[in-house]
């Protein structure tokens, strides 16, 4: 497998809602490879597709402490989520040099297909819940500052700007 580089913002495909995954195949499976050893190398706990320019609905998220616990997901969908919030400072590759801590449920209940086309729901909660959401938002074209006010996410463009000038 081979790490792959991250799309730099503002490239479209960041903003553009990736594609269903017809069927698990071993294409497939060798992007789930690309991406875990792309996560493994920036390092970060998850990573969607479309960060890589490949627009299909794939993510992986290992949140565990020994790395060795990637969770493959095809079309993850929340079914259910909790009211207790989590705080947490994310960061993406794509915006390098910002971050920003962002509030979102401490558990969430996830349905995906797994690496084997079976039909999975899995509860997350902790890191690995905030990682799964955020996994998702990049599936459907948002980033993390999404999220923030507009003050705050201008403030932070303008330093992404700053930085690739």
């Amino acid at each position: 497998m081979t790490a792959r580089l991250c799309l730099p913002w503002p490239d479209r495909r960041l903003r553009t809602r990736a594609d269903e995954v017809p069927a698990i195949t071993d294409a497939t499976r060798a992007i789930w490879g690309d991406m875990i050893d792309t996560m493994e190398a920036m390092p970060g706990v998850g990573l969607a597709a479309p960060q890589i320019g490949v627009m299909l609905r794939l993510a992986v998220v290992d949140a565990s402490d020994a790395r060795d616990q990637a969770v493959r997901l095809a079309n993850p969908v929340i079914v259910a989520a909790s009211d207790e919030l989590r705080a947490h400072e994310e960061a993406s590759p794509n915006l390098p040099g910002i971050s920003a801590i962002l509030h979102r449920p401490a558990r969430v209940t996830v349905r995906y297909l797994d690496e084997t086309g079976a039909d999975v729901t899995r509860d997350f909660e902790g890191l690995w819940s905030t990682s799964v959401q955020h996994q998702i938002d990049h599936l459907d074209g948002r980033l993390f500052i999404d999220r923030l006010s507009r003050t705050r996410r201008d403030m932070l463009l303008r330093k992404v700007r700053k930085g690739a000038a």
